[in-house]
């Protein structure tokens, strides 16, 4: 709060301890109050917040800062007696397939948790962690260390948020099922022979549950990174195992089905993390399709029940709640596979799972944030998606699409015009040739992609849409520039991100266009290499190296194609 005042205010206030002077700012503690719950009475004698905790009084100050950023020095007389009708309200953020976050970065994300009062952050984690004993799994990333998960579990708890361990323990380990001391643990034989594919990696890489050692292979990534930990709470993921009993567990999926199989092997891990004393938590798209099932489960047991569509319907979280699951409404900030989040997208979602975790009395809602396919979007295009999910699961009450991002604009990026957001959120729009089809577009032609024809898909491009998402880009890409003059100076830093990514989105709408001509212009290839490095640029500003070779390379192969497709050689 004092650092809030000199920042935003310019002038330093003294700390002292017991009664306040006239006109100063007075913090309590009121045990009367719920944990989270606080009292902001202002008057012209002076403010006082009572909190019925630290968390609560925390709370109270954030509220505080943020009516100083909006109202300046002179804040009207008001009180503001506030709570959270959510317990749990989280943010997830993938840091395993691309992007693995500076620690400066992550302790950034968790100051906006605590700024708009999200009380939990989970990173989900793959293979990007550096395992005492999977130096195979990591060897060419940069991975997070025991030390920086400490370090910012810390730094969490000074902020009320729970830091929550979530591993990939079923599904999703392609990393690790890739090489060859622990390929065998595939359900897919061969699979440290395949090339790297970005959509092989989403779709394959499943632990062999027939095998002992695939267990065992899970519990060993858990009693390392357990402890590192404050927090009771352990999310084994669990999600999307496609090649369950496809491949080297078939004859056990012929005996007892692949949903026991899959009952079977959560419930093991979920059985050992409740016998260490902690909560278990996993994603619950394929318990989904069988929701009675949570019931051989143990019964602390937390289904992350997750659905992204705009028009997502309650029908998983009503089919789970009527099964008796203990779950969390899981929506999303819809950044994947594109440079600029979906906001629109991402609002009508947020909105509608955040009204069926109240409808059907959710434990909590936990906000996600994915990178499939290299994270390409900047990670802070999702702050405005987060706001949505702090502002939605703290009180059951929706706010027009509108409002709310002109809301946004004025607290977030201080913009007094109120037209930010709306702007990046119309740019986000005019991606035409999404990144998800850039990738699978190289993929195919380079035959890393089976029983896919991922090139017949360029046919259905429309050169018109094009060229109208460019024509309209570039008046949009001049209110940026203009929405400068109107950011307060701390905030300006935001908009050079996002006219990266505009220029990004205007160069491959121009390569979907000579995809279809089979036919590029001079230079293209030029600009794309052009931006990349000023988007590499960015990258490190908030990353780690990471994976960027690997988003280079689809760049490279791009540039060497619109020179093939040009009169350059």
């Amino acid at each position: 709060l004092q650092a809030e005042i000199l920042k935003t205010l310019g002038f330093h206030i003294q700390i002292v301890k017991g009664q306040t002077e006239q006109g100063g700012i007075l913090l309590s503690v009121n045990d009367a109050l719920n944990t989270e719950e606080y009292t902001l009475d202002i008057k012209g004698e002076g403010i006082s917040i009572e909190g019925g905790s630290y968390a609560g009084l925390l709370y109270g100050i954030q509220t505080l800062r943020q009516l100083i950023v909006l109202e300046g020095a002179k804040i009207p007389s008001q009180t503001i007696q506030d709570y959270p009708e959510m317990a749990s309200r989280g943010f997830c953020h993938d840091v395993t397939r691309g992007r693995i976050p500076t620690l400066a970065y992550l302790k950034k994300i968790a100051d906006h948790l605590s700024y708009y009062k999200i009380n939990q952050l989970q990173l989900y984690m793959e293979h990007s962690f550096l395992f005492h004993d999977y130096s195979e799994v990591w060897r060419d990333d940069t991975p997070l260390t025991a030390e920086e998960i400490m370090e910012l579990d810390e730094y969490c708890k000074k902020l009320n948020i729970e830091l929550v361990p979530a591993i990939a323990s079923f599904g999703h380990l392609y990393k690790a099922l890739s090489t060859k001391t622990f390929a065998h643990l595939c359900e897919l034989p061969d699979s440290e022979k395949r090339p790297f594919s970005f959509d092989s990696r989403m779709a394959h890489h499943t632990l062999d549950v027939s095998n002992e050692e695939s267990f065992q292979f899970v519990i060993n990534k858990i009693n390392e990174y357990m402890p590192l930990f404050s927090s009771k709470k352990f999310n084994l993921c669990g999600d999307e195992t496609f090649d369950l009993g496809k491949g080297r567990s078939k004859k056990l999926a012929d005996e007892i089905g692949e949903k026991q199989m899959y009952v079977n092997f959560v419930k093991r891990i979920c059985e050992y993390i409740v016998n260490q004393g902690h909560v278990p938590m996993f994603w619950g798209d394929v318990i989904c399709e069988f929701p009675e099932a949570i019931k051989e489960l143990p019964e602390e047991t937390i289904c992350l029940n997750w659905g992204y569509a705009p028009d997502q319907t309650d029908e998983t979280t009503r089919l789970l709640h009527e099964a008796g699951a203990k779950q969390y409404a899981c929506p999303a900030v819809i950044g994947w596979n594109r440079f600029i989040n979906q906001y629109e997208d991402a609002y009508h979602n947020i909105t509608r799972m955040c009204s069926y975790a109240f409808r059907y009395e959710a434990a909590g809602i936990l906000i996600t944030d994915w990178g499939d396919f290299g994270h390409v979007n900047h990670p802070e295009f999702s702050i405005i998606g987060m706001i949505y999910g702090a502002a939605f699961s703290w009180k059951n009450e929706k706010v027009e699409f509108e409002e709310i991002n002109r809301a946004i604009s004025m607290l977030e990026y201080q913009d007094y015009e109120g037209t930010f957001v709306s702007i990046v959120a119309e740019i986000a729009k005019q991606m035409k040739f999404l990144w998800y089809y850039v990738v699978v577009y190289k993929e195919a032609v380079e035959k890393k992609i089976e029983d896919k024809n991922y090139t017949s898909y360029v046919k259905e491009f429309d050169k018109q849409e094009f060229l109208q998402a460019n024509d309209l880009l570039e008046d949009l890409i001049g209110q940026l520039y203009q929405s400068i003059n109107h950011l307060d100076t701390s905030k300006r830093d935001q908009v050079n991100a996002y006219l990266v990514a505009a220029q990004g989105i205007e160069i491959f709408n121009e390569i979907g266009i000579a995809l279809l001509e089979n036919h590029a212009e001079k230079n293209l290839a030029v600009k794309l290499e052009y931006w990349f490095y000023h988007y590499k640029e960015i990258w490190y500003k908030v990353s780690k190296e990471a994976e960027l070779y690997r988003i280079g390379e689809v760049i490279n192969w791009y540039a060497d194609l619109c020179r093939d497709l040009s009169d350059e050689l």
